[in-house]
């Protein structure tokens, strides 16, 4: 990590609400345990997108550019990118992760199972401003976001980091967009989904402090920590939190934080929408709508959007 990670990272710490970005979770095991996530029965949205992608999957193909790269932002394990290529059949699959040696692992796996297709692994943290190199823009883009990750920023940051992929040109033409979106729902079921019985999440949660112990070389103890899920309604976005048992100090070279019994790190947030307030984020990023799919429950949407040529660049 570079040292304005470290220095992003303290600031986060010795914030008066501390903070911890979701990036955090991504390391080896924290990707084991999401993929582990994504089969639990509370968590509904990976089988429900995948069961809308299976439905509209002959429509989506007849749709996207011919011999397009398909780019898979915050691939993981490239499960679900793995199910869509043999029907979309891109001339290029792009498996785009922060945590390096994992997806090259799933890229290596799966370019064994379709050898047709070129694959290439890269690593980057798109949390922030970031391109694609100019080598992986000589075809149409198409970029595929599955999971309502886009949940996980800011509403403003959600739209400059959507306004940075509307401007990315592949072989010269705007890209389009394939993303899956969690619908606004009951307090119950969104909490629930993100606080399992059996702690999945909840070890999924409390591994981020054992990444951010090797990144900063910080002591944090995981049995000093508890996790607490929440749901916001006026702000329509579940927290995750990091809870601290007792009092206790965390100390990193150059530095220390205290925390009280009760005081939180707040790990996530996992914004929710509703099929018009998406739209018209889009529309502000530089895309426009060309379909929405949901399941009959409408607890979550899949979008197609198609960048303007103004918003290209």
């Amino acid at each position: 990590m570079s040292e304005s990670t470290d220095t992003d990272l303290v600031r986060g710490l010795c914030a008066a609400q501390a903070t911890l970005s979701p990036k955090y979770f991504y390391d080896r095991l924290g990707s084991r345990l999401f993929t582990a996530i994504c089969e639990l029965p509370e968590y509904y949205p990976t089988r429900t997108e995948a069961a809308i992608l299976s439905e509209c999957l002959d429509e989506l193909a007849s749709r996207l550019p011919k011999a397009c790269t398909l780019v898979d932002l915050g691939a993981g394990d490239c499960r679900k990118a793995a199910s869509l290529l043999p029907v979309l059949r891109p001339a290029r699959y792009l498996a785009v992760d922060i945590s390096e040696d994992f997806v090259r692992e799933a890229v290596d796996g799966l370019a064994r199972e379709l050898p047709g297709i070129e694959m290439q692994a890269l690593a980057r943290d798109f949390t922030g401003p970031w391109s694609l190199p100019e080598r992986f823009r000589d075809r149409p883009l198409v970029f595929f976001y599955p999971g309502s990750s886009i949940g996980n920023f800011t509403p403003a940051s959600a739209e400059r980091f959507l306004a940075q992929l509307a401007a990315m040109r592949g072989g010269g033409h705007p890209p389009m967009l394939l993303i899956g979106i969690d619908l606004v729902k009951d307090k119950a079921v969104l909490e629930a989904a993100y606080d399992d019985a059996l702690g999945v999440t909840a070890s999924f949660n409390l591994n981020a402090l054992l990444h951010v112990n090797r990144v900063l070389g910080s002591d944090f103890v995981i049995a000093d920590w508890a996790h607490r899920a929440l749901y916001h309604e006026s702000e329509q976005r579940i927290e995750m939190h990091l809870v601290a048992k007792r009092d206790l100090v965390v100390r990193w070279p150059g530095g220390e934080r205290s925390f009280v019994a009760g005081q939180t790190i707040h790990s996530e947030n996992s914004y929710k929408f509703t099929a018009d307030g998406f739209a018209t984020l889009l529309e502000r990023s530089g895309f426009g709508v060309c379909t929405q799919w949901t399941d009959a429950q409408r607890r979550f949407m899949v979008v197609l959007a198609q960048a303007s040529d103004r918003a290209a660049g």
